[in-house]
């Protein structure tokens, strides 16, 4: 018995079922979008950041030690280089030399002082007896001028009474006159004093500084992190200023996301967001929106755009968002600043 012939399908109606089934597929697909982009706020404009610390040097001298190797984790305080300190050992030799005469030339004004009160005790003596001995002349004087006005003297004999007086009226003035210039010398001598004394400070500021200086060429870590960049070797000639190595602080890692202005208003501070990063894919990241930037990316360029000009052609902004990272030690050793990613932030 013939079997009957087997029906084929006309390609007439597979193409409509075909083309229901894309339809269908990509109505679902539009739908999950659309839901996804509703609670979403993506961006694969970011990248990982972090503190990244310049390390300066602050005195000039010939690198005598070098502690540390290429990419090297540290910690803060760690002794990084050395520097050949003998310069700064003899300056504050020759500081601390200055302080010593200063303070000598102290004791030195401050016996001057006593010196001069001493003298100035004995002029005061002087005086006295000059007040003395010019008393008696003048009660001579007095009691020969009478004599004389009665004629019981001769006149030789008043005029050298007169004369004992004059000259010890010359003497009262003449110790007067001493007492006044030690005066003067005594309060010379205080003030001498008191200029070597603020001296004394002036010295005393020029070893701290010194030692300040000298504690400058032992370079320490300024940050727990990885010492990169590295620029110096061992004999070499450094100046003040110069930058030496950077130290990155892997401790302070954190995203900065560049979203559209037209995204902003979906973004609020303290939301979650998933981040991708581009070098580990199935590294599961969550952080948390901590900040918006004061200003978009192009008012901090170098050529910031002027509008003003009249060829105006509107573009889209982006303003960077710092989103924090949670403090996982996998992350602390496997992410770097500079690492692109991708960020989605749950809006809603």
């Amino acid at each position: 018995m013939d079997q009957a012939p087997k029906k084929r399908v006309s390609p007439k109606k597979i193409m409509p079922i075909i083309l229901g089934l894309v339809l269908i597929g990509a109505l679902i697909f539009g739908i999950k979008e659309y839901i996804y982009f509703q609670h979403h706020v993506d961006t694969d404009d970011a990248q990982v950041d972090g503190n990244i610390n310049p390390v300066v040097a602050r005195v000039g001298g010939y690198v005598k030690d070098i502690r540390f190797v290429d990419n090297q984790y540290v910690r803060q305080g760690d002794t990084l280089v050395v520097l050949d300190d003998r310069d700064y050992v003899l300056k504050l030799q020759e500081a601390e030399a200055a302080l010593k005469a200063t303070e000598s030339n102290v004791g030195v004004s401050r016996s001057n002082v006593k010196y001069t009160r001493a003298n100035l005790a004995t002029t005061q003596s002087n005086i006295d007896a000059a007040k003395a001995k010019d008393w008696e002349a003048t009660q001579n004087y007095t009691r020969y001028q009478n004599l004389l006005t009665a004629q019981a003297i001769t006149q030789a004999q008043f005029d050298a009474v007169k004369a004992d007086k004059e000259a010890a009226d010359a003497n009262l003035a003449a110790a007067e006159n001493q007492s006044t210039v030690v005066n003067r010398q005594v309060g010379a001598s205080e003030e001498q004093v008191s200029a070597t004394q603020s001296n004394i400070a002036v010295q005393n500021t020029n070893v701290e500084y010194a030692k300040l200086q000298l504690t400058y060429t032992v370079i320490t870590a300024p940050a727990s992190g990885i010492v990169s960049k590295r620029d110096i070797q061992v004999g070499q000639l450094i100046q003040a200023g110069q930058t030496l190595f950077a130290v990155v602080d892997t401790s302070s890692l954190y995203v900065t996301a560049n979203f559209k202005e037209t995204q902003m208003d979906k973004l609020k501070i303290g939301a979650l967001a998933d981040v991708k990063v581009d070098a580990y894919p199935d590294m599961a990241i969550v952080g948390t929106v901590n900040s918006f930037s004061g200003a978009t990316g192009a008012k901090f360029s170098l050529l910031p755009p002027d509008n003003a000009t009249g060829n105006f052609v509107k573009v889209v902004q982006r303003i960077p968002v710092k989103i924090l990272l949670p403090r996982d030690p996998a992350l602390i050793t496997r992410l770097r600043p500079g690492l692109s990613v991708d960020v989605s932030v749950r809006a809603r």
